[in-house]
């Protein structure tokens, strides 16, 4: 049995068409239209010639995630494909990847096998450079916050009190602690400093939550770096300096263009973390989507705990959008490692462990149905998978009143029909009756908020607060940003804080041990357990596989 291609091979043999042809395919006028290159390209909303929003909304989320994979992105361009090919008017809505897991452990985020978006290389290395453009946004900001401060710090900032960090588009963890200043008083004034990732950063969530460009400079001023001896907050608009980190992000705004194998056009924009972020692609390319498209297919990332709880609470909430259907991505690989499988045997049948499993699939099911929507559950097909395996996934969701349909998009994608069942059962899904509505209310605590999160959507019996944590939520209180949405920040492996803990635990506290307000951002994080702002790179990093060709062709790219 020959080996089948990789990512890289079928991407590389695609038919790719010049995105102009995409753009006037889609709608888009051409005076909306900078070309990045043959096949890449900004589309300038406010030159767009297409009406108001009105595209309907199909969220993808998932499963908790586990090393087995569950191809959320995959299931996502497969299933617009597919919707594409009944004569749906589709627009496909994604983040951008960030150079930290591309390079590190988890691969791209082009999606995978004939369910790809092209070109796959060049977004997931530098792509166009809005990642670049955000990092030396927030990089510039620290850099004039420390100028500030020695040329004889005016606004009586607390160096202590620095709540930024410097950020690098990479996994680093000798990064995440360091002392900046040193070398005598020309160097500047020594402090305690650190690195996050760049998608971990609020500039990255000011920019994936802004409405427009105006609304991203007026976030922007918004954020608060710091606190003063005294210890009022220090925004970017004291400072002064936003309309500089606005003039960095000016061409960056504008959402990229880009196509599927099967020639669906793509917007993909932006690209937080929803383990630390609220991991949803920018609000703008939706938008902009909706202008251009009966029905809009974008993704939040990891499960649906964790990005579809934010894309609920947060991004809709902003946006002003509801989705019209969600749809949960499981394997049966996953389900089985729930289910207590190592890894190195989730070939091998195992219907016992699947049953077992799957109640981690239930719990987010359950969950979707909390905000008002009705669930579809998209079982993406993996070539081990057994047809004893399928058909009880199946009949177990037929019992719980869940639609459901395997989807092998991954090797029936591209204009196949590995993902017509699924799209049927989602268009069924857009054209129903909708009751959207958010879990919690605004007006809420923000203790609160976080215990409706943790009960509700994560089954733990409570939340305990560190000393640290409980004063920053009396500080959020006196500042008045107590009517702020939450963004927890937690493993993505588990329900719980701990990642070690698998399937649909129950009987656990969620520990919450710090909370960072984003003003500008317009959320509040909470830090649950030992979850990292600044992700390490594995033991074998996928880097040491790559390299590229005598022709400049890139290799081992995932």
């Amino acid at each position: 049995m020959s080996a089948l291609p990789s990512d890289l091979e079928i991407a590389r043999a695609a038919r790719i068409l010049p995105i102009g042809e995409i753009a006037a395919a889609a709608g888009i006028n051409e005076d909306a239209v900078e070309q990045y290159g043959r096949y890449k390209a900004k589309i300038d909303p406010d030159r767009l010639e297409a009406p108001p929003p009105f595209g309907k909304v199909v969220l993808v989320s998932a499963m908790s995630p586990t090393p087995a994979g569950e191809g959320k992105s995959t299931t996502t361009v497969g299933l617009a494909d597919s919707l594409a090919r009944a004569g749906h008017r589709v627009m496909i809505a994604l983040r951008e990847p960030s150079l930290g897991p591309v390079l590190g452990m988890k691969g791209g985020a082009t999606g995978g096998g004939y369910s790809q978006v092209l070109p796959m290389d060049e977004i997931n290395l530098h792509f166009t450079g809005d990642f670049h453009a955000i990092t030396s946004a927030n990089n510039a900001l620290m850099a004039l916050v420390d100028n500030h401060i020695y040329q004889g710090n005016q606004l009586n900032i607390d160096p202590r009190r620095i709540t930024f960090k410097r950020v690098l588009d990479m996994n680093d963890r000798a990064l995440r602690e360091v002392v900046i200043g040193l070398g005598g008083p020309r160097q500047g004034v020594p402090r305690q400093d650190g690195f996050d990732i760049t998608v971990a950063s609020e500039i990255m969530a000011v920019f994936c939550l802004a409405t427009g460009f105006s609304d991203l400079r007026e976030r922007l001023g918004r954020m608060t770096f710091g606190y003063t001896y005294d210890r009022a907050p220090v925004t970017v608009a004291d400072l002064g300096v936003q309309g500089a980190l606005a003039l960095l992000l000016k061409e960056a705004v504008k959402p990229n263009l880009v196509q599927t194998i099967a020639g669906t056009p793509a917007l993909v924009h932006g690209g937080p973390f929803a383990n630390i972020a609220h991991g949803c692609n920018s609000l703008i390319a939706t938008q902009t989507a909706r202008r251009l498209a009966d029905i809009v297919v974008t993704e939040a990332g990891f499960g649906a705990d964790l990005g579809a709880e934010k894309f609920m609470d947060i991004k809709a909430r902003v946006g002003g959008l509801a989705p019209a259907a969600v749809v949960v991505v499981a394997t049966v690989r996953a389900l089985k490692m729930h289910g207590g499988v190592p890894k190195d045997q989730l070939g091998t049948p195992d219907v016992a462990a699947l049953e077992c499993g799957v109640e981690n699939l239930r719990r987010h099911v359950h969950n979707v149905e909390k905000f008002g929507v009705s669930p579809v559950v998209a079982i993406n097909r993996f070539a081990s998978d057994s047809d004893e395996e399928l058909q009880w996934l199946l009949a177990w969701c037929e019992a719980e009143g869940v639609p459901a349909a395997v989807a092998d998009v991954w090797g029936r994608g591209g204009g196949g029909d590995g993902g017509d069942e699924l799209a049927s059962l989602v268009a069924q899904a857009v054209a129903g009756p909708a009751s959207f509505r958010h879990l919690y209310a605004l007006g809420l605590p923000v203790e609160d908020k976080i215990r409706t999160i943790a009960q509700e959507i994560y089954g733990a019996d409570g939340v305990e607060f560190s000393v640290p944590a409980l004063a920053r939520l009396a500080e959020i209180e006196r500042n008045g940003w107590s009517g702020l949405p939450v963004c927890m920040a937690k493993t993505q492996y588990s329900f719980t804080d701990d990642p070690a803990r698998l399937g649909a635990p129950k009987g656990f506290t969620i520990h919450v041990r710090d909370l960072l307000p984003k003003t500008g951002a317009g959320f509040i994080v909470a830090l649950t357990g030992a979850v990292m702002t600044m992700p390490g790179l594995p033991p074998r990093p996928a880097a040491l596989r790559m390299d590229v060709d005598d022709a400049g062709n890139p290799i081992g790219l995932t």
